[in-house]
């Protein structure tokens, strides 16, 4: 049976149960015949099997991101789609390359951020990952997204801050760090007590980046 033939559509399956299954097993096997063929049908008209697709890969990107950074290209393309189930799932899965293979997302980083200002939740939560990664590899475009960031951390929900804040740690630097201090700083005000300590836990990571 082919990889393609054990998505959860092919199946008969609803739920994600045999995309993650195949996922493992693509990872553990290092099947790279396989995750060619699930690549290869992440366009598919069948909008359904495009989703398993997409689901799979990002799936092992979880395990192992280095079998899937090959096809950053191929996710940046789906961030134009219509359907917003393949635009937050090929955020999810750059969130898992962006330190691996930096170059391609670098280059269209402000398409990137194009999507976040415009997309769901779990669109942005996943885009700011992708954001702390990708810099951590490029430091030198993080001055590009620094207003986005400002804007978003300065306005999200208070639940979202710490999220943002934890993704946002393997880009941060000593020429950064203060800029990030001072936001954090002034949000934890309109926290829950459970927020704050979250927050505050970020902030302590903050304070050992020295360079």
């Amino acid at each position: 049976m082919s990889a393609l033939q054990q998505i959860a559509y092919y199946l008969n399956v609803r739920d994600e149960v045999p995309n993650q299954a195949l996922a493992k097993r693509l990872a553990e096997e290092e099947d790279f015949e396989g995750l060619a063929e699930i690549a290869a049908h992440l366009t598919d008209k069948n909008a359904s099997v495009a989703s398993d697709c997409l689901k799979v890969l990002y799936e092992t990107g979880y395990l192992k991101p280095e079998l899937i950074a090959p096809y950053a290209q191929d996710f940046i393309g789906l961030l134009t789609s219509k359907n917003n189930r393949m635009v937050w799932g090929a955020m999810i899965a750059l969130s898992t390359i962006a330190d691996i293979n930096p170059k391609p997302i670098a280059a269209q980083l402000q398409q990137i951020l194009i999507v976040m200002e415009m997309g769901s939740v779990i669109t942005v939560v996943s885009g700011v990952r992708t954001l702390g990664k990708l810099f951590s590899a490029v430091p030198q475009q993080a001055e590009q997204a620094m207003p986005y960031l400002s804007n978003l951390l300065g306005t999200c929900i208070p639940r979202d801050v710490a999220t943002h804040g934890e993704s946002l740690l393997p880009m941060m630097n000593a020429t950064n760090v203060d800029f990030f201090r001072l936001i954090f700083e002034s949000r934890v005000p309109d926290m829950s007590s459970s927020q704050a300590r979250r927050m505050r836990a970020v902030l302590k990571k903050m304070e050992k980046i020295t360079v």
